[in-house]
């Protein structure tokens, strides 16, 4: 094992596949002369080149549409934006052609390239950069959707989504890019669509996405002190959705929470009840409760929106109104 920052093992995924297979080019704002925004592609540009390491244009339509095109003639890219909010500048790109191409040519023709982009608050970015988008793409289909929580499942599922045959977006929380994890010296690839059960319970299942596996993890070991029994499910991929995995669990604890930064209405959070219900319903000893940030935009003051923000805190107090109501 060894420790290494979220945005180190971002870097240490592109890098091992640019040498894997020289089609892999990455391109975006930023992203070679300073190493980009977040610092995930230090030092890929004076190792690959300014031809596999592109900095764009300021235009992220131009970006994805490019990444598309790339796609379609053998190069695999990985486009990087800034934030996730910028995806509905690019959204005719990426989910009226990307998304919908192998569809269209019957299968004659595939898209295989990354979309990157961060997501989540909590640095004060205000409503136009702290956005999380991933139920929004969620909803349109021939797109993957990609949730990882630490660097070990970053590096991981970046590495498999870079080989998938299919296009991926893969959303990374900013507040975790200078966290560091320990992960193992050589990573296997991670499966696209398949959860992971970080913690074994009994009492609870919670289904959480992002940094907030982290802070269900949190939360579960303090629960833990106080005699309630977490089980903590890193969802990890949205779409593909791994229901098995959280069934199986349902059944075992009887009661659900999901975990989702994104705004609750329409959210992750309804879709896994609704998706679930006819398999659990009779399993349930409780409503299935749910987490996200309210309907609100984003606000630039850290006085307004640490309080919105899903946190451990919340999470706490959730699953104790769930698991021992009224006490």
């Amino acid at each position: 094992m060894r420790e290494v920052l979220y945005r180190d093992a971002i870097c240490e995924a592109l890098d091992e596949e640019m040498a894997r297979d020289e089609r892999v080019m990455l391109i975006g704002e930023d992203i070679g002369f300073i190493g980009g925004n977040f610092k995930t592609t230090v030092g890929l540009l004076e190792k690959y080149g300014d031809l596999r390491v592109k900095d764009s244009a300021i235009s992220e339509a131009g970006i994805v549409g490019m990444g598309v095109g790339m796609a379609l003639t053998g190069v695999i890219p990985v486009v990087e934006l800034m934030f996730s909010d910028f995806l509905l500048v690019a959204a005719d790109q990426a989910i009226n052609q990307m998304a919908k191409i192998r569809y269209m040519s019957g299968g004659q023709a595939t898209v295989p390239m990354v979309i990157r982009c961060p997501i989540g608050g909590g640095r004060s970015s205000a409503a136009q950069h702290s956005q999380s988008m991933q139920a929004m793409v969620a909803h349109f289909p021939g797109i993957k959707v990609l949730v990882p929580s630490t660097a070990q499942e970053a590096k991981g599922l970046l590495k498999s989504a870079v080989r998938d045959p299919d296009p991926v977006i893969f959303f990374e929380h900013k507040m975790e890019y200078s966290n560091k994890f320990e992960i193992d010296d050589s990573i296997e690839l991670i499966p696209i669509g398949k959860a992971d059960v970080k913690r074994a319970g009994e009492d609870i299942t919670i289904v959480a996405t992002s940094s907030l596996a982290i802070k269900s993890l949190s939360a579960a070991e303090k629960l833990a002190g106080e005699g309630i029994s977490c089980e903590v499910i890193d969802l990890r991929s949205v779409i593909p959705f791994d229901r098995d995995t959280v069934i199986a669990s349902v059944k075992k604890t009887g009661r659900l929470l999901v975990v989702d930064e994104a705004h609750e209405f329409c959210g992750i959070g309804a879709e896994i009840g609704a998706n679930l219900m006819d398999d659990i319903f009779y399993d349930l000893d409780a409503p299935i409760g749910r987490i996200a940030t309210p309907n609100v935009p984003l606000p630039f003051s850290p006085a307004l929106e640490m309080p919105i923000i899903p946190s451990e805190k919340k999470i706490l107090e959730k699953v104790r109104a769930m698991v021992r109501p009224g006490a």
